[in-house]
């Protein structure tokens, strides 16, 4: 048992890492470029990311709460499949819909191309549509896509509330907003708060769609520090400030759950009345328009592109090269993630029992969990300085030259360790939940030790749960772009890099099939939504 807590130990300890590396460096201080940033950079971009945070956080509230609640409590036309079609949007990652949508309305793009075609304009400035690259617009892309995980959660809740209430409710005289506003939403507040609170995390976490859109957020200052001023300790320095933000997303998500503790009755989906056809026609809009603009609109035009790109000049010579290296670090870091994950729930699985307190391993099981609340930015910059003082301390020794752990895949691996070890680690931890005690102790009465006990009874039965924590780690480590950009070595792209790099030349036309094809991997696990009733739900805090 001392080796599975020591194992438990060594893979919760790698996510505090990035973060004493950040203090120490902030500490160090960034020379000149301090008051610079303090002056000019910081107020601004706190400024943009709290205006960020606080326009996407309403609309993935309003969006998501409000289509869940009418597909779960009511009957309107294509409600099954709008049901189904609201979790599209999640394939997308927020840079990936941005880089569609700026192609999509630029000036030379179909929509006003085909409306100055139909209205037998020539000035390519004729059509004032509003600009998408401005605040406004980053808030409005990054809602549509983000949506879904209000959506998931909310969704969830309305269908297992009792039944009772929202019956009592309706023979009292409350309909329509009335009981939404006074039982169905305050039922549901915690999963809304959990699922915006995720959404705000994924929104922290942008840098492609921010930057891409002309908003200069924490995440893009902090690239834009170490990059282009050459600068690790300012950019700590804003990292610190970006860790600070997503400890009160934190904060605020949790608070937002301990508001209300509303009892449920038993877990029964709740009728579904059957809306007039004029109200059931608006139902189906309001459905269908979250889904047109988050997932539909930019998928086709990613599929147009690509197949335009591919019919003119072939596939992207690099694409397999893309394709390799993307899914080389993220199996890497799927495996290590999966290995780190199974101590973590085993101790706290062990710790748990007969306690008033949560022993050893429930706390490592919670710092494990950590790292998704932590930005790629700032796991990158952190992981930048810690690799660095071990890359000195070994070329002190003699052993390997300088640059030896910062300047490799190694560096990559880890941020995406660090970033998604949640997901296996939840995922380990609710399938625990679903194994009797009864199991631990018959196999101990025959003897079985803890590390016999973990391989030969629980293994087998954490299989499904396993693999379900495999592809989603997989898939989001494949889309990640902030710590790539920030980690990769010279002259390694992935498919979000190049992604990346192709819209930052405005060569939009070249990364349409690099888009597309991160587009068909999101949509693995939306097939398992669809299929299995599999929630992407991690706790962002644990």
């Amino acid at each position: 048992m001392k080796g599975l807590r020591l194992a438990a130990a060594l893979a919760a300890a790698p996510v505090t890492l990035p973060v004493l590396a950040l203090a120490a460096a902030a500490l160090a201080g960034s020379g000149s470029l301090w008051p610079h940033l303090l002056r000019f950079v910081l107020p601004q971009a706190a400024l943009e990311t709290l205006c960020l945070l606080g326009g996407v956080g309403l609309v993935v509230v309003v969006v998501g709460t409000g289509t869940a609640w009418l597909t779960s409590c009511y009957r309107f036309p294509g409600r099954r499949l709008l049901s189904v079609g609201l979790v599209l949007p999640l394939a997308l990652p927020g840079y990936v819909a941005a880089y569609a949508w700026l192609d999509v309305l630029h000036p030379a793009g179909p929509v006003q191309t085909r409306l100055r075609h139909l209205l037998g304009l020539t000035d390519p400035r004729a059509i004032p549509l509003p600009e998408i690259r401005s605040l406004g617009g980053c808030v409005l892309v990054m809602g549509m896509v983000l949506y879904p995980y209000v959506y998931l959660a909310a969704r969830a809740a309305f269908r297992t509330q009792g039944v009772e209430v929202l019956r009592a409710g309706r023979a009292s005289g409350a309909g329509g907003m009335l009981l939404f506003r006074r039982i169905g939403l305050p039922m549901a507040r915690p999963a809304v708060a959990a699922g915006a609170a995720l959404a705000l995390m994924e929104a922290l976490n942008d840098i492609g769609a921010a930057e891409f859109l002309g908003v200069r957020t924490l995440t893009v200052s902090v690239y834009v520090t170490w990059i282009t001023r050459s600068s690790l300790e300012g950019a700590a320095q804003i990292a610190l400030v970006l860790l600070a933000l997503a400890a009160g997303v934190v904060a605020l998500e949790r608070w937002g759950r301990a508001r209300e503790g509303h009892a449920t009755t038993r877990p029964e989906a709740p009728e579904r009345q059957k809306l007039p056809l004029s109200a059931g026609l608006a139902a189906s809009l309001a459905c269908a328009l979250p889904v047109l603009l988050g997932f539909v609109v930019p998928a086709s035009y990613l599929l147009w592109a690509a197949w335009m790109r591919v019919a003119e000049f072939g596939l992207p010579p690099d694409l397999p090269r893309w394709i390799g290296n993307s899914a080389l670090l993220a199996g890497m870091a799927t495996l290590l993630a999966l290995l780190a994950a199974l101590p973590l729930a085993f101790g706290a699985r062990r710790d748990s029992p007969g306690r008033s307190r949560p022993g050893p391993g429930v706390a490592l099981l919670r710092l494990g969990m950590l790292g998704y609340a932590l930005p790629g930015g700032v796991a990158a910059v952190g992981l930048i300085i810690a690799f660095g003082w071990i890359d000195d301390a070994l070329g002190l020794l003699g052993r390997w030259a300088p640059m030896a752990l910062s300047g490799s895949m190694a560096a990559v691996v880890a941020a995406y360790v660090i970033r998604f070890l949640a997901i296996p680690t939840g995922g380990l931890d609710a399938a625990y939940a679903r194994i009797r005690r009864e199991v631990d102790w018959s196999a101990e009465s025959m003897g079985a030790t803890a590390a016999r006990l973990l391989w030969r009874v629980h293994l087998p039965l954490l299989l499904p749960a396993l693999s379900v924590a495999a592809l989603l780690t997989f898939l989001d480590a494949m889309k990640e772009l902030p710590a790539t950009l920030l980690l990769r070595p010279l002259n390694t792209e992935t498919l979000a890099t190049a992604l990346y790099a192709e819209a930052a030349r405005g060569t939009y036309e070249e990364g349409a099939v690099a888009a597309l094809a991160l587009v068909v991997v999101g949509l693995a696990p939306i097939v398992l939504l669809g299929a299995g009733g599999l929630r992407k739900v991690v706790p962002p805090a644990g």
